[in-house]
């Protein structure tokens, strides 16, 4: 069954991936898929930044908002505390098909927990999930796919959350490419991130998914530090166990970084206009209108999956990542589009 197109899915995944699911305090250890050592990077930089993007409008275009930024008493010269680019996550850093890869996650975490529940033979979403009826996990829609996240869990501190995801991304494997989450994190988009950095930008992850989910590799995989993970979070809390103090994942929403949230977040974590933003479906399209309405040089750009044979190929009817209302009005907003097929000469890195 093609879960992508289940409209039951298209409703619960969306609402599910706006949840702050995950609460970490350390990241993970480094994955294969880790960001070049600064000597490394260096070197990428003399040659060519962006040796995984084809020539063409896009990759000139970020090359040249980059050299206008920076050039000195140019007219369009922006000052390194103010170089601030924000990217989203899922569909924009790394592939989000067939289903979103924390949805992947809460999946895999209930059947492990299946043996120490009996009672969930019985019980659905249970045990149509352990039993991979994947059709009526989604019809119970977002009452049961909340049922789930609860037991995924609940009643637990952030210490011990995160040993449960970092094991999980070392040892899970995407169904399609049969390599681990972390490793499917596209290369021109890694090359991007450490391109602005090079030239005095910080990068932030501004992502309807959970901050402390990915803050436990967004330092390894991306460069990342956890301080600059934007996302939904779940509400915390402080308690002392067994004479610790601890702080424990609660099963209530704080805040859903989807779609307006989006700016709303980051005016409140960061305090600035970003000077260029990064999505892939619409809802990062408030995120993007935002950053292009400040004044002086501005850079917006979609990711457009078009690339069945590497990746995905999906857009306007999609389930998930849908982009029909940024796609239409793009080029009239002065927003780039990007072609995985045309652009992207690599999707990802090359398997060790």
């Amino acid at each position: 069954m093609n879960v992508g197109t289940n409209p039951s899915f298209a409703r619960a995944a969306h609402w599910l991936a706006a949840l702050a699911l995950f609460g970490l305090l350390v990241a993970c250890a480094p994955m294969a898929s880790a960001p070049p050592t600064p000597a490394a990077v260096g070197a990428a930089q003399q040659a060519d930044p962006l040796a995984s993007w084809n020539d063409g409008a896009n990759k000139q275009r970020i090359v040249a908002f980059v050299r206008a930024v920076t050039t000195e008493r140019g007219r369009d010269f922006v000052p390194v505390a103010e170089r601030i680019a924000v990217f989203d996550n899922d569909g924009t850093l790394w592939s989000e098909q067939p289903i979103p890869f924390q949805l992947a996650f809460v999946f895999d975490r209930i059947r492990t927990l299946a043996p120490q529940h009996p009672e969930w033979k019985e019980k659905d979403p249970f045990k149509s999930l352990v039993a991979g009826d994947m059709r009526t996990v989604m019809a119970s829609g977002e009452r049961g796919l909340f049922e789930l996240l609860l037991a995924a869990q609940s009643d637990i501190t952030t210490e011990e959350f995160q040993v449960i995801v970092c094991d999980w991304l070392a040892t899970a494997r995407h169904p399609k490419f049969k390599r681990p989450y972390g490793e499917l994190t596209f290369r021109p988009m890694q090359e991007l991130m450490q391109f602005l950095r090079a030239n005095g930008f910080r990068t932030y992850i501004v992502s309807g998914g959970s901050v402390e989910f990915i803050r436990a590799f967004a330092q390894q995989v991306y460069g990342i530090p956890p301080e600059q993970v934007i996302g939904s979070r779940q509400k915390l809390a402080y308690e002392v166990r067994n004479g610790q103090p601890a702080i424990v994942l609660m099963p209530q929403l704080d805040f859903t970084d989807d779609k307006e949230g989006k700016p709303i977040a980051i005016e409140m974590v960061i305090g600035r206009r970003p000077v260029a933003a990064f999505g892939n479906s619409d809802g990062d399209f408030q995120m993007l209108e935002w950053t292009m309405a400040g004044r002086g040089q501005r850079l917006a750009m979609i990711v457009h999956h078009d690339d069945a044979a590497r990746e995905f190929a999906y857009d306007r009817e999609s389930s998930i990542g849908q982009l029909a209302r940024a796609l239409d009005t793009a080029t009239a907003r002065g927003w780039s589009i990007i072609s995985i097929k045309s652009d992207w000469a690599d999707v990802y890195a090359p398997t060790k």
